[in-house]
């Protein structure tokens, strides 16, 4: 059965922000090999719309090689969207969900295949109170934001991680590999 993991950004002080960490090449590169290890990532419509900035670096290459990179990897991987709001996505490998998230996962879940990333902080919270996220990837950057959004807020209940993996940038920020232990 496939593992769905959630892969997020953070500050140190617990907010979700993709514009709050300054990714280096070696994160780029950290998650462009990661894309390579999956064949689906699920977003939410706010997500989904600020990842449309790769296809801007896939038409006008970065300098920087790495982000040029990423964008391939994150065109090649197949975008699975959960929104009310859009009908309609402009990116080749992306998609409309057909059913809701609970079902659409659980049917992900069973065909045969690599990694279902989750990359929307909404989602998340909504898979980790159904019980359903087998891994999380926690990228933390040394930044302390004071607002934003709270990655773990809206919980039902307590969930204990367990630590199983780290990595440290040279940047200062921390990866945490996190398996849930559900009740």
């Amino acid at each position: 059965m496939r593992k769905v993991i959630a892969a997020l950004n953070m500050t140190l002080d617990g907010f979700c922000d993709h514009t709050a960490g300054m990714p280096d090449a070696e994160i780029h590169a950290h998650y462009t090999e990661l894309l390579g290890r999956g064949d689906v990532i699920l977003y939410g419509r706010t997500t989904y719309q600020l990842m449309e900035f790769w296809q801007t670096v896939l038409e006008n290459p970065s300098e920087e090689k790495s982000m040029n990179d990423f964008a391939v990897a994150i065109d090649t991987i197949e975008k699975v969207v959960f929104s009310r709001t859009i009908h309609n996505v402009d990116w080749d490998s992306a998609r409309l969900a057909k059913r809701d998230l609970k079902d659409e996962v659980l049917e992900l879940k069973k065909q045969s295949g690599e990694a279902i990333f989750v990359g929307s902080r909404s989602l998340i919270i909504q898979l980790l109170n159904m019980g359903l996220v087998d891994e999380f990837q926690l990228c933390i950057y040394p930044v302390v934001e004071g607002k934003g959004l709270p990655l773990f807020e809206g919980i039902n209940g307590r969930t204990f991680l367990k630590l199983v993996n780290t990595k440290t940038f040279k940047s200062g920020a921390l990866l945490l590999y996190y398996e849930p232990q559900y009740e």
